[in-house]
């Protein structure tokens, strides 16, 4: 499979030193706890199952899946696709440069699963991607979104505050229902350099595009951080953390054609 240079930039090529130096060949605390885990769980991986991973970074997910699972991943960020091969350690582990909403030289109907794994909040036309994605699942192929909650995560529309009076942590929030493109300063000492995007998307935007899309939703989960606070503020950050989950997960299935 080779993917034809096309004259497209990414937001994070720039500071794909910066991200590797962040999560790592494994991830960060979260991946390892929360998401990685939650995601095996969702797919009921057998024998023979295939996995096309997109916007995959440095192919995190790849290290934690069992080793007769067929992946491959795929970024537009040829710096984190190097990084991704320089940590792969499984021979059934393919990584490519391309841009996940175009048409990938890729057989139609040859992946019986697919992610966008914390990705799909990074790509200005998501709805393509997903749109794109459908010709390379297999019918009922399985896909699953992760995203940093869109109702409660939301970079500079969403903030922690505390109400004194009646001791709750709580979170406040500007604006969800409009789309958003935000601009995040990576490492703010390189300059403007370090600017990446954010994509903001209300809840029923995703929804609608995987309808509109040919898949159906299959279930909806919402995941916590499990960390634990001490101290005098413990009880109201702990119930705090329960009450707002860092993440959303979609699974969901494409639909045969009629």
């Amino acid at each position: 499979m080779k993917h034809k240079r096309r004259n497209t930039s990414t937001a994070w090529e720039p500071v794909s030193r910066w991200y590797d130096q962040l999560v790592g060949e494994k991830g960060q605390y979260y991946h390892e706890k929360i998401i990685m885990p939650n995601i095996l769980r969702l797919l009921e991986l057998r024998k023979g199952s295939k996995i096309l991973d997109l916007g995959c970074g440095q192919g995190i997910l790849s290290r934690y899946l069992p080793d007769w699972v067929d992946y491959s991943g795929i970024d537009l960020s040829q710096a984190l696709i190097k990084r991704a091969k320089q940590y792969n350690k499984r021979k059934n582990c393919r990584y490519f440069h391309g841009d996940v909403t175009q048409k990938l030289d890729i057989k139609d109907e040859e992946y019986s699963h697919a992610t966008f794994v914390l990705s799909l909040q990074n790509l200005e036309e998501g709805r393509q991607a997903i749109q794109n994605l459908f010709s390379y699942l297999k019918p009922k192929g399985k896909l699953i979104l992760v995203l940093n909650h869109p109702c409660f995560r939301i970079p500079r529309q969403s903030f922690w505050q505390v109400d004194d009076a009646s001791k709750m942590q709580y979170r406040r929030i500007n604006r969800y229902l409009s789309s958003q493109k935000i601009p995040i300063q990576t490492n703010p000492s390189q300059g403007k350099e370090s600017t990446t995007y954010s994509f903001h998307h209300p809840l029923s935007s995703y929804c609608d595009w995987l309808f509109k899309s040919g898949f159906s939703i299959l279930k909806m989960e919402e995941w916590s951080s499990d960390k634990k606070s001490t101290g005098k503020k413990a009880q109201m950050e702990n119930r705090a953390r329960t009450e707002f989950p860092l993440f959303l997960a979609i699974l969901a299935e494409k639909q045969p054609l009629q």
